[in-house]
Formats: structure tokens, C-alpha cells, sequence
């Protein structure tokens, strides 16, 4: 049962009550220091592979800016001006600035989660978190996480599964 929705900003949590499948997600506390990726699963003792990263894009066409909520594994990168580029059917795409992606999610830097971002938004999901059996993903503050089967995150409005990321140079 879905529990310590007092761990979410509202718009996570209005997503986390209507998800199918929010019966398999789990709500944890963590050290807000240590909410990057890199600390996190080096203090926490959770693989990088089992850790996903919710960036958000912004495309632009002329004076229209789209948005979209991209999901790879901690152990890629978006192709932000490749895959993700075309998808949003922009001439330019970046990552938002920090205070733009923060004002248009209600969510903290650093935290920021696919579940709750705005309903026009595509999530773009990489076949590898899709398909992974269970992931720490942000829960849209710092000072928690989300562990959630790829499954039921495909089951959010607006995901769809793109082949969007390469793998970090080692």
C-alpha cells in the first residue's frame, strides 16, 4: 500500500493516487545532502543501475517552447540534441534552466520525478528503465525517494518508451 505521501510536493502526489500499479511503489526518507545520484547510491548502497534520472527539456521552434520529462538510467545521458531534439519537433533543445524546470513542476532541483510533471508533457522513458524490475527515481524534493517498478511508470499520462540515451563513458 502506497504510503508517506507527506514525503511529496502535491503535484506527486495527486499522480501517485490515481497511478495503476501505486500499490508497488514505496515512499522513503533520505539525508537531503545526499540526494545526487552519485551520493546517494554510495551512502545508501544502491547500484547506479538500479538509480533513474528525470531531466527536463525544453525544445524550441521559433517562439514555441516544448517541454518533456526524459527518464534514463543514472548510467547514461540523454541525447538531448539528437533523439529528444526531434521527438519535441524543435530546431534547438536543452536542458530547462534549473528555476524554469523547478517553477513548471512544483518540484525542488534535484528531486524532480516524471510523476506529477504537467499533463501536456510527453515522458520520455529509455527501454532500460522501462524494463527494469524496480528503480530510485525522485520523488520531486530532496529529502526523499521513490522506488517504483519500470512497469508502473510507464503507466503514467503521456510516457512513452524511446530509445533516448547513450551510455556514460566510463
Amino acid at each position: 500500500m502506497l504510503s508517506r505521501l507527506d514525503l511529496v510536493p502535491a503535484p506527486v502526489e495527486a499522480a501517485l493516487k490515481n497511478l495503476d500499479g501505486a500499490d508497488r511503489v514505496a515512499v522513503s526518507p533520505i539525508d537531503a545532502s545526499l540526494a545526487d545520484t552519485a551520493e546517494f547510491c554510495a551512502h545508501y548502497g544502491s547500484p547506479l543501475e538500479a538509480s533513474a534520472n528525470c531531466v527536463v527539456v525544453a525544445g524550441k521552434r521559433g517562439s514555441e517552447i516544448r517541454y518533456a520529462a526524459c527518464m534514463v538510467l543514472a548510467t547514461m545521458r540523454a541525447d538531448v540534441n539528437g533523439v529528444i531534439r526531434k521527438r519535441l519537433n524543435a530546431r534547438k533543445a536543452s536542458f530547462a534552466p534549473m528555476d524554469e524546470a523547478v517553477a513548471l513542476t512544483g518540484m525542488e532541483y534535484g528531486g524532480i520525478t516524471p510523476i506529477g510533471v504537467p499533463a501536456d508533457w510527453p515522458i520520455l522513458v529509455s527501454p532500460e528503465v522501462a524494463a527494469a524490475p524496480e528503480l530510485v527515481v525522485g520523488s520531486g524534493i530532496r529529502a526523499s525517494k521513490i522506488l517504483i517498478p519500470g512497469d508502473v511508470l510507464m503507466k503514467l499520462p503521456g510516457a512513452e518508451v524511446l530509445d533516448l540515451a547513450r551510455v556514460l563513458d566510463q
